[in-house]
């Protein structure tokens, strides 16, 4: 008997999480299909896909509005479709605001529910932890302290650990990944990661460029390396290393993984999320910088119950890496 399991990614970082998770259960039960909302890596290993992972890819409080008509409709859609077509099980990655309220209408209906990836509970909007328990059946935490925060809040949950952890060779040869980016081996370069998603791009990508431009008059030799994290975002890419700012800096889109890009360089300025676990875990120097609408920083901010926003100084419990968030970036 075939196992149907329902999987819905937001953003690369999930597609990377749920191309993980679909390689790791073929291997322990290989009669299995999968189906839902699905990045290039997804699809690549065999989800089949219902609507693409970038349409989850939406940032900020304010900026989300413009967007809500589109994701209520794919919510709908989804719900009328696990129910029509029925699953063993449905697990959500990531992307708690959309997913959340799916696998509330799931379980409703008896289909067993999971969450990979917490929603940052411990660092902002608490009250979250009863939308979570009325939602879903399991949440399946990165981080050790989460799952007991569960717990005591009544959750079932359990600590799975992050599975780059396994996959990342911590601090790898710089050579390495050089040679798989057709770099010399005595290049020097830096990797800029502006982020997921389209708005954290559009945002994120000028700021960094001018700090590379800055930088470039003490440092002229210097590459500027970019991954590409969604192949929908090179356009996007292009378009503003094509502004007069920027015409002239060494600056290279890449399309391999953020973790080539990563142990290429030999520092990296990106986003705070995600990828600043993933720096960690390859060892290299890192900035966290940040910038998103002026309304939803104010009242971020006045959520925030951790003092740092990158996932390494929070694990650390002091200022490790450098921040700049808001004008400061």
């Amino acid at each position: 008997m075939v196992l149907r399991i329902g999987l819905v990614a937001g953003e690369a970082s999930g597609d990377l999480l749920g191309a993980a998770l679909i390689e790791q259960l073929r291997e322990r039960v290989p009669d299995c299909e999968f189906v839902g909302v699905a990045g290039p890596r997804m699809r690549a290993a065999g989800c089949r896909t219902l609507a693409n992972a970038e349409q989850l890819a939406v940032m900020g409080l304010f900026e989300v509005l413009g967007h809500l008509p589109g994701l209520w409709r794919l919510r709908r859609r989804l719900v009328r479709y696990f129910k029509a077509q029925p699953l063993d099980v449905f697990i959500g990655i990531d992307a708690p605001d959309f997913n959340l309220s799916l696998e509330k209408q799931l379980k409703r209906a008896g289909i067993a529910t999971l969450h990979w990836v917490s929603p940052s509970v411990w660092a902002w909007r608490r009250y979250r932890l009863r939308r979570i328990r009325r939602s879903v059946d399991k949440m399946l935490t990165l981080l050790p302290f989460e799952s007991e925060l569960y717990r005591e809040h009544g959750v079932s949950a359990e600590y799975v650990g992050h599975p780059l952890a396994d996959a990342i060779i911590y601090n790898p040869p710089v050579h390495t990944a050089r040679e798989q980016l057709g770099l010399g081996a005595h290049t020097r370069c830096v990797a800029l990661l502006p982020g997921s998603r389209r708005g954290e791009v559009e945002r994120l990508l000028p700021v960094f460029l001018h700090s590379a431009a800055h930088c470039r008059q003490h440092l002229p030799e210097v590459r500027w390396l970019v991954p590409v994290a969604m192949p929908s975002l090179r356009p996007l890419c292009e378009s503003i290393l094509q502004q007069k700012a920027f015409r002239d800096l060494p600056v290279e889109l890449v399309n391999d993984s953020a973790q080539t890009v990563m142990a290429a360089a030999e520092a990296v300025l990106l986003a705070s999320g995600t990828a600043t676990l993933e720096c960690l875990l390859v060892g290299r120097p890192m900035v966290v910088a940040y910038r998103m609408n002026v309304l939803s920083y104010a009242l971020v901010r006045h959520m925030l119950q951790v003092p740092y926003v990158s996932l390494p100084n929070n694990l650390l419990g002091r200022h490790q890496v450098p921040e700049y968030l808001q004008e400061q970036a």
